[in-house]
């Protein structure tokens, strides 16, 4: 049980920015991260195992890629509870991102904008950080489980993206548990194109290829997971689930950010462009991960993300057919508790 309850650092960290609030929180716990400060935000684990792609999922509760881009604070956000966490997105070189302003709350609906645009440090830099990760060190069926997950630069053409995802993926493939190629932020010019039935068979076909290289180099097969977009049709999500079956996907994550502002219209920020997250995102979210589950059988292993900000939310993913989660916004919103709050919802559907 951490020491400080989030209530009494909320209030501060709403009073900034919200970028400049990320900023000094990641700071912050780059700082106190394997240090006695950490009890300040630490949880007991909830023990949930549960296998999936291969690997072994010490609960069913994870953080989304995107609020570590850097893969700085990896101990710190596991000391947090969770199972297992995806860091992320990195591009091959270092990028900074959209113009500023470029992240706004809404608290009115549990959620946030963002056109943050994959801002990173570069592939070298990530790769440092989860080296020098206490946690990425340990071994055994409890060890938590680390996500690497990849995108392009916004710079190389969307004709070229493949380039950038076999760098991405040579350079975390030592490294990981398992890959999320990011497909699905609507914050990189084009990006979203490649969830298209052809765009899509193109990219993923050189990445199974390579996979097979890495693996035998390696000695060992790291799983692929692939991440959509929320506002997808039920035909595209047929036609995704198929694509990613033929080439020997081993997951898929649903779903990112949405472009949708029904459910926030009218509030302070809502026109602002980029990706939507938080609770309005739950619902579009449970619906594309329904259709997943309908399109890909029983056992293709599905992580539920989007909109989980109680343990109702996550259990509501479960349900709706995903077999473990993760959560992002809801960390921002309810503070580390929601992470063991999550945890015991999923564990006592059991």
């Amino acid at each position: 049980m951490s020491l400080i309850p989030y209530a009494l650092a909320r209030p501060f960290l709403f009073g900034l920015d919200a970028e400049t609030a990320h900023e000094l929180t990641m700071a912050s716990l780059a700082r106190t991260q394997g240090t006695p400060l950490s009890l300040a935000y630490c949880n007991t684990r909830v023990d949930d195992p549960i296998e999936l792609a291969g690997l072994k999922f010490p609960n069913r509760v994870g953080l989304a890629a995107g609020l570590d881009k850097n893969a700085r604070c990896i101990d710190g956000l596991a000391a947090m509870g969770f199972g297992f966490i995806e860091v992320g997105t990195v591009t091959p070189k270092a990028q900074p991102g959209n113009p500023k302003p470029r992240m706004f709350r809404l608290p009115q609906a549990n959620a946030l904008i963002n056109r943050l645009g994959f801002n990173n440090d570069g592939l070298d830099a990530f790769i440092a950080n989860v080296q020098a990760s206490r946690v990425r060190k340990q071994t055994g069926p409890a060890a938590l489980l680390l996500g690497l997950n990849i995108g392009k630069n916004a710079a190389t053409p969307i004709q070229d993206a493949v380039d950038d995802y076999l760098i991405g993926l040579n350079g975390v493939y030592p490294h990981a548990d398992y890959v999320t190629i990011n497909i699905s932020s609507p914050n990189t010019k084009n990006l979203r194109t490649l969830q298209s039935d052809e765009a899509l068979d193109a990219l993923l076909g050189p990445i199974a290829k390579r996979r097979e290289t890495l693996a035998s180099r390696h000695g060992k097969r790291v799983p692929l997971f692939v991440k959509i977009a929320p506002d997808l049709d039920e035909d595209q999500v047929s036609l995704l689930a198929a694509t990613l079956k033929r080439h020997g996907m081993d997951g898929v994550i649903a779903t990112n950010t949405t472009i949708s502002r029904e459910a926030v219209k009218g509030m302070v920020h809502a026109e602002e462009a980029g990706g939507l997250s938080g609770a309005p995102v739950l619902e579009a979210s449970n619906r594309v991960i329904s259709l997943l589950r309908a399109s890909l059988g029983k056992g293709f292993p599905i992580i539920g993300a989007g909109g989980v900000m109680s343990g109702a939310d996550a259990a509501s993913k479960i349900k709706a057919g995903a077999d473990v989660v993760q959560i992002y916004t809801g960390l921002i919103y309810k503070g580390p508790a929601l992470v063991t709050e999550a945890a015991l919802a999923i564990k006592k559907m059991r």
